[in-house]
């Protein structure tokens, strides 16, 4: 048997996502994601932008919105515009696409699909946990030296974070823990993963976040 590869877990959760899509009624995709402005319909699109919005159209964008991320909530809002059904589709039929940012690689790629299906997930109270060993790569990738290119990293520190559905640990300070999922989404920077959250770094944690 072949080893399971970066790719194969990405184009997993890409399928279990688009399979969360394909049970939203139209309320819960104009719903707001945990993605600060972002619906739900706009995180879903934003999932496709990799292959579906043209790189030098993107170019455009950036040079317009000076920076990536004015550029990146364009990009899905646009590719939002599609019927519901086509995002879908969309998401289901590219689960296997091999897009993989500069720099930071193909497994940011699968930080990026376990944290947008729970920025989908969770404001909708609905269960879309990621199986540890998913997780696990992007946990590294999300302390690893290329961090601070993944997300914003100074509400991290003094804090030690604990995954208790397996074996993996980072930081110090006053501990959090969490199913893997949870702590990814911590480490991320989303305030509302400090909820589901337990110990004596949960209060710290939250003002630093807020």
């Amino acid at each position: 048997m072949a080893p399971v590869t970066t790719l194969d877990l990405i184009a997993g959760e890409r399928r279990r996502v688009a399979d969360l899509l394909d049970g939203l009624d139209a309320a819960q995709w104009a719903s707001p994601s945990l993605c600060d402005g972002w619906t739900v319909r706009d995180v879903a699109a934003h999932l496709t932008a990799g292959w579906s919005y043209p790189k030098l159209a993107f170019g455009r964008l950036m040079l317009r919105h000076r920076g990536f991320d004015g550029a990146n909530a364009v990009a899905a809002r646009e590719l939002a515009k599609r019927p519901t059904e086509a995002i879908v589709a969309d998401l289901r039929d590219n689960a296997d696409n091999p897009f993989s940012p500069p720099i930071v690689g193909l497994v940011a790629q699968l930080a990026d699909v376990i944290t947008h299906g729970q920025d989908i997930a969770r404001p909708l109270g609905l269960d879309h946990d990621v199986e540890p060993a998913v997780v696990r790569p992007a946990l590294d990738l999300s302390v690893g030296r290329k961090a601070s290119l993944v997300s914003p990293t100074k509400h991290r520190y003094g804090t030690r974070f604990m995954t208790d559905d397996q074996a993996w640990s980072w930081g110090s300070g006053a501990e959090v823990s969490g199913s893997s999922t949870s702590i990814l989404l911590a480490l991320l920077g989303r305030a509302d993963a400090v909820d589901a959250l337990e110990g004596p770094g949960v209060g710290p944690l939250r003002k630093r976040l807020h």
